[in-house]
């Protein structure tokens, strides 16, 4: 997908529609994805959609909705829980099995969101399985507005912490995530291990898979590598990245601005 092209937002045919009457969100975005989306718990498929909705909203991830005739709703029991969007109007709440809140409606969709009415979002880990395609998704719903490049780079980089190096190397890989700042990925032979120490914070990203971290001196989590990578970015396997909101770094003898992300904001 494109976002200026085919049926992206700003394509020739767009697939979705904007609702702009939201001053204090920011437009809202409600897109048709071609793809088959399913979800399961205990085993059983509670979501099969061929026809899948994706809610895009400033500042939260993606949330998928699905047609009521694709999902189970024989599986769920109403709660009598209500809350109150300004920008979508009143939900109603689901539970499934042992969870509760596991899912919601907008029965009376406010003006500009009509196309919410006979939708259902579920929690994304109300489910225990989801599957794009036959492809499993972790994490939460996978932006298709979303891009990762992983370049080859020969850019000298070296990192430091409280003066001391970290890593330094000729041969990152330079990962460009959306949203995010380009993230140097480094081959193990060319990081101070020794002063790096595992730490017990495991992450997970839709797009990269599960994240294990080191922490260094008295900074907690300031690296990471992925021992098992999604394929679509497998060149940065076993190989180190590091926060550059927690360290220094230098691109060719310049030293770079640590950004500022929801990371540095929690730290």
């Amino acid at each position: 997908m494109s976002l200026t092209m085919g049926s992206g937002p700003f394509g020739h045919a767009p697939a979705g529609s904007f609702n702009f009457d939201t001053p204090d969100k920011g437009a809202i975005f409600l897109d048709v994805i071609p793809r088959r989306v399913r979800g399961l718990k205990d085993g059983e498929t509670v979501v099969d959609s061929k026809r899948v909705h994706m809610l895009h909203e400033s500042r939260v991830l993606p949330v998928w909705y699905f047609p009521e005739e694709d999902v189970r709703m024989d599986l769920l029991r109403e709660t009598g829980h209500t809350t109150h969007c300004p920008w979508k109007g009143d939900s109603r709440y689901y539970a499934l099995r042992d969870v509760e809140k596991a899912a919601w409606t907008y029965p009376e969709p406010i003006a500009g969101m009509e196309r919410l009415k006979g939708l259902v979002a579920f929690h994304f880990g109300a489910l225990d399985e989801w599957l794009e395609e036959d492809e499993p998704v972790i994490g939460h719903p996978r932006d298709p507005f979303h891009r990762i490049d992983v370049n080859r780079s020969s850019r000298h980089v070296r990192v430091t912490l409280d003066g001391e190096t970290l890593a330094e190397s000729d041969r990152p890989l330079a990962l460009f995530e959306t949203g995010l700042p380009t993230r140097w990925y480094l081959p193990r032979e060319d990081v101070n291990m020794d002063l790096l120490q595992p730490s017990e914070t495991r992450t997970t990203c839709a797009y990269k898979g599960h994240a294990s971290t080191f922490s260094a001196g008295e900074r907690d989590d300031i690296a990471w590598t992925y021992s098992e990578p999604e394929r679509e970015v497998e060149p940065i396997r076993d190989r180190i990245a590091f926060y550059d909101e927690f360290v220094d770094i230098e691109l060719d003898g310049e030293p770079q601005e640590r950004p500022v992300t929801p990371f540095s904001r929690s730290s």
